[in-house]
């Protein structure tokens, strides 16, 4: 189903639009010095959409601040249990709100944010979370969270907003648990056609959480399911914008960077893969351009997967082979540091592309 199309300051949500790759700060939004550091971070791992926390009326007047500093980022306020937050944050320019309907449950509170949108021209995510939902809906299901429960506390929430001719919305559907994530998404799309904010919410740390999130926002986004995603991790932030973007690339649907693929190694290995293929990622985790560099340890595959790659480094018996678009570029011994190795891949990089 073709969505619509949502406007969250440059960039536009839906249609036919890139997947938008989104993250939060964990930053004490008040402390006005270390929010403008990590936001400047996240921009620097190319997060195209950032969400700060509003918990409190100083940390909604500093959104003034934030978008002095970064005009050109959408910035989105997160706003729990009080709707004056979230009018005083668009008075101080937000760009876009994420509000939880299952804690501001007064519609006349509701009808003044919608006004407040509307006149401004802000688009507002309807964010279901599994662990928040009404009690009501929560009494039908016998007290379980369910998909269904999910889609139909969404619903509510849309029917009200356009009640009030407000089609502004971007929605999510998630929860810890990735089989009901990905069923409540399923099931919303069949019926609506708002753009889809995708994740797997309290994820977990950055290995099980990186897992759990790959896998649900992997099956939905290779269904078309999903028009902007976050990684939610219990991590540094730009852990979350690298695997949202891994997740995007390996599925192709975005170009992002440096790929790195290495073997698992085994008793042929020559080479040291795994120092080696670490030490790559963390020393090409900022550069931007699309480039597949393979690691491998030995014969076996090592040159079929360098004709494959941009730049291809291959353990032998006797040396190191550096290959450049599948043909031999170098011979390096095998005593070559890291660090020199990685300058002759550097410089192969710099001139490509």
């Amino acid at each position: 189903m073709k969505t619509r199309v949502v406007k969250v300051g440059k960039y536009l949500i839906g249609g036919e639009n890139p997947i938008r790759v989104q993250s939060m700060t964990n930053t004490n939004t008040e402390n006005i010095v270390g929010t403008i550091a990590q936001i400047r971070q996240l921009l620097s791992v190319s997060c195209e959409i950032i969400r700060i926390s509003v918990p409190t009326h100083r940390s909604a007047e500093n959104i003034k601040i934030y978008k002095k500093e970064f005009p050109d980022t959408p910035l989105v306020a997160d706003i729990h249990f009080d709707h004056k937050l979230a009018l005083l944050s668009m008075e101080m320019g937000i760009d876009k709100l994420r509000i939880n309907p299952g804690n501001i449950k007064n519609p006349r509170y509701i009808k003044e944010i919608i006004e407040s949108a509307s006149e401004k021209n802000i688009p507002i995510r309807i964010g279901i979370n599994g662990g928040s939902l009404p009690d009501d809906i929560l009494r039908k299901y016998n007290d379980k969270l369910t998909p269904e429960g999910m889609v139909e506390t969404a619903q509510r929430e849309i029917e009200y907003f356009e009640k009030e001719n407000f089609h502004n919305i971007i929605v999510s559907l998630k929860a810890s648990d990735v089989i009901n994530t990905i069923k409540a998404n399923e099931i919303f799309r069949e019926k609506y056609n708002y753009p889809l904010h995708i994740g797997i919410t309290e994820a977990g740390g950055l290995y099980g959480g990186t897992i759990a999130s790959s896998v649900g926002l992997g099956i939905l986004l290779y269904k078309g399911i999903g028009e902007t995603i976050r990684v939610s991790l219990s991590a540094d932030p730009l852990e979350e914008v690298r695997a949202g973007f891994t997740i995007l690339k390996d599925l192709g649907l975005r170009k992002y960077g440096v790929t790195i693929h290495s073997c698992p190694t085994c008793s042929r290995t020559e080479i040291n893969i795994i120092e080696l293929s670490k030490f790559f990622e963390e020393q090409f985790s900022k550069e931007k351009k699309d480039i597949t560099v393979s690691i491998m340890g030995c014969v076996v595959n090592g040159p079929g997967e360098a004709l494959q790659s941009d730049i291809g480094i291959v353990g032998t018996r006797k040396n190191i082979l550096i290959y450049k678009k599948g043909k031999i570029f170098k011979e390096v011994l095998k005593t070559i540091s890291k660090e020199e190795l990685l300058k002759i891949v550097k410089k192969i990089v710099e001139k490509e592309k």
